[in-house]
């Protein structure tokens, strides 16, 4: 049986619940690391700055876009 696809690629998360501000505000995304398996983001509470929520990217893209290509010393003739 055929699979369905999926009705959106990537999801962002524009607000959240915040437990010091005890409701939803807007969160901002903010990058956390770059890792060869994805990129890791934390969602925070724009109005105090509160950790809400986290996000795992698995296009490694960004990685090797940070690290530059390792260059080989040239061959002795």
């Amino acid at each position: 049986m055929a699979r369905p696809p999926d009705s959106f690629e990537e999801f962002e998360a524009t607000s959240l619940f915040c437990p010091r501000c005890r409701r939803a505000t807007p969160a901002r995304k903010k990058l956390l690391l770059v890792l060869p398996s994805g990129t890791k983001y934390d969602y925070v509470c724009s109005e105090c700055g509160t950790a809400v929520g986290a996000k795992m990217d698995n296009d490694a893209t960004e990685f090797h876009r940070t690290i530059p290509p390792r260059r080989l010393p040239p061959r002795p003739r």
